[in-house]
């Protein structure tokens, strides 16, 4: 083993992950980006004072990117390996973070939607369920489709009551089991209207914990903030094959 030197600022040591945290109150249940037991790997929080749900969703607020550039080098001067967020809408800042950090960043799990596109060879569309899709405004699916040719089609959740109380208003319990019900009526009511989809990316990180059961309401494959986690982890840590030839 070779010499460790101290980390300045650094309080504990090994974390795989930093995600920088939207400022705000509910309750992350297991499968959340927000619950650590989601992961089979250490990860870091690190609240954005002060980036809102308002801020970041309602208002698009751009005077916030300086504060999350800060926040980002936060987690990397205390070593993650990658830096994520647990908001979609965190897509808006993923440009500037990246540049500001010499760590992989995937702030958004909107960053997946040109590699879905591809496997679908740019002819059949992804249905994004998002958490309100009036404000999953043109100019953050351009900054998604970063270029690509890929083909869309947006439904939200934010008339959903359930999903909207404890989510986006902040109020009241989270109840699971009635999320679960209005995420997969969404998605089957999406499926419906457009046949032709070829894969579901949920844009909310508070969705994972729905996605097996939007795969089996639909039968399609779904990718989340989890799916790009671990992929970027899977990157990060390749092992030697040891087989049979």
């Amino acid at each position: 083993m070779g010499l460790y030197e101290v980390r300045t600022g650094a309080e504990s040591y090994g974390h795989e992950i930093g995600i920088l945290l939207v400022d705000c109150s509910t309750p992350f249940i297991p499968g959340d980006v927000g619950n650590a037991s989601t992961y089979s790997y250490p990860v870091l929080y690190h609240t954005v004072q002060g980036c809102s749900l308002e801020r970041l969703i309602n208002l698009g607020d751009e005077t916030l990117t300086d504060t999350v550039v800060e926040a980002a080098k936060f987690l990397e001067q205390r070593g993650v390996k990658g830096i994520t967020s647990d908001c979609g809408f965190m897509i808006r800042f993923q440009e500037a973070v990246a540049k500001a950090v010499k760590v992989p960043v995937f702030l958004s799990a909107m960053t997946q939607l040109p590699m879905v596109g591809a496997t679908l060879g740019w002819s059949r569309p992804v249905g994004i369920i998002t958490a309100n899709a009036k404000r999953m405004t043109p100019e953050l699916l351009t900054i998604a489709a970063a270029g690509s040719a890929v083909k869309f089609v947006v439904a939200g959740l934010e008339d959903k009551p359930a999903f909207r109380a404890p989510i986006l208003d902040e109020v009241g319990p989270l109840d699971p089991q009635k999320i679960e019900s209005e995420i997969m009526e969404t998605a089957i009511e999406l499926q419906i209207k457009n046949p032709e989809i070829g894969a579901i990316l949920l844009e909310c990180s508070n969705m994972p914990p729905y996605a097996h059961a939007v795969q089996q309401a639909t039968g399609l494959p779904v990718f989340d903030f989890t799916t790009m986690i671990n992929y970027m982890v899977a990157g990060n840590h390749r092992k030697k094959f040891d087989g049979i030839f």
